[in-house]
C-alpha cells in the first residue's frame, strides 16, 4: 500500500497548493491512502467544514488536527458528523468528535489513523499520550482489524515524538510528527519495522515564520510588544510530507521517504515511487 502524509496546511497558500498538486499525485504515483493535517488551514488558525471537505474533494481520506483544532468554533458542531476529521485522541473524555477512526483504502485495506498530541511544552493537563496510544492499539491492533496504522504525533518536543515512535515500534506503519512546521532529517524505519518522522514540514509559505507573515512574528521578538495580527503568509506555498509503501502482509513500513514540492526548500519525491 502506498501511503502519503502532508504536514500541516498553513493558510489560503498552503491549501492552495495542496488542492492544485494532490490529485496528480495520487493520479501519477497510484497512492492508495492520503492524510492531511489540517489544522492550521483557516487563515493559519483551526479548519472550518467549507475546507475540510475542499481537502476531501482534492483527494484525502482523513483529516487530522492538533491544538488549533477549536480555533474555529464551527469544528465543535462539525466533527461529530464528519468522520474524516480527527482530533487529539487524548483530550478528556467528553470531548466531541473522535481521535481515531478505521478507514478503507483505495486497494481495499482497512486503515487505523489515530490522532494524538504531546504534552511536552505543550498542554500538560491532556491524558497521557502513550496510555491513549495503548488504548488505540489495543482496541485495533495491527495485522487484525487494521491492516496498517497511522499516528500523527502532533507535539513539540522531538525528544517525546521519538519515544512515542519506539513505543508503538512494531505495532504500527507509520508515527509521523506535526505542529513545528519545520521538515525534520531523520525519516527512517525503525527497528521493529514502524516508518518514523519527527515532523513532516508544513504545507504553506517558507518565506515566513512558521507560516505567518514574517513581519509580526519579528516585531514581538525585537520589540516584545504586539503591532498587530498574526496573518497567515501569502506567497507561493511549498508541501511537505512523508511517503511510506507498507507490505500488504505484515502492515509494517518497507520504505519511508519525505516528500518536498514547491518553492525554497529542495525538491524531493520519492525515488520508490518511480519503480
Amino acid at each position: 500500500m502506498r501511503l502519503l502524509f502532508l504536514g500541516d496546511m498553513v493558510g489560503r497558500s498552503g491549501r492552495t497548493a495542496v488542492y492544485e498538486r494532490l490529485p496528480a499525485l495520487i493520479s501519477d504515483f497510484r497512492l492508495d491512502f492520503v492524510i492531511v493535517n489540517g489544522e492550521n488551514a483557516a487563515g493559519g488558525f483551526g479548519v472550518t467544514e467549507e475546507i475540510l471537505l475542499q481537502t476531501l474533494q482534492a483527494g484525502a481520506d482523513v483529516m487530522t488536527t492538533g491544538n488549533h483544532v477549536w480555533d474555529q468554533r464551527e469544528a465543535i458542531e462539525f466533527c461529530e458528523r464528519q468522520e474524516r476529521f480527527l482530533r487529539p485522541a487524548n483530550f478528556p473524555a467528553g470531548t466531541p468528535g473522535r481521535g481515531a477512526n478505521l478507514y478503507r483504502s483505495r486497494s481495499g485495506a482497512q486503515v487505523l489513523v489515530a490522532n494524538i498530541m504531546g504534552r511536552v511544552f505543550m498542554h500538560p493537563d491532556l491524558d497521557d499520550p502513550f496510555q491513549s496510544a495503548e488504548a488505540i492499539l489495543s482496541a485495533c491492533p495491527l495485522g487484525e482489524q487494521a491492516d496498517a496504522v497511522i499516528f500523527d504525533f502532533h507535539a513539540e518536543a522531538t525528544s517525546e515524538k521519538q519515544c512515542f515512535g519506539h513505543f508503538v515500534d512494531g505495532r504500527a506503519s507509520l508515527v509521523v510528527g506535526t505542529h513545528t512546521h519545520v521538515p525534520t532529517a531523520d525519516c527512517q524505519i525503525l527497528n521493529g519495522g514502524t516508518a518514523y518522522m519527527s515532523d513532516a514540514g508544513m504545507c504553506g509559505d517558507y518565506d515566513s515564520s512558521l507560516g505567518m507573515d514574517k513581519e509580526e512574528p519579528l516585531n514581538r521578538f525585537l520589540s516584545k510588544m504586539p503591532k498587530g495580527r498574526f496573518e497567515a503568509a501569502a506567497g507561493e506555498a511549498t508541501i511537505c510530507g512523508v511517503a511510506v509503501e507498507i507490505s500488504d502482509r505484515t502492515g509494517l513500513a518497507e520504505k519511508v521517504a519525505p516528500l518536498r514540492l514547491g518553492p525554497r526548500l529542495a525538491e524531493t519525491v520519492p525515488s520508490f515511487w518511480n519503480a
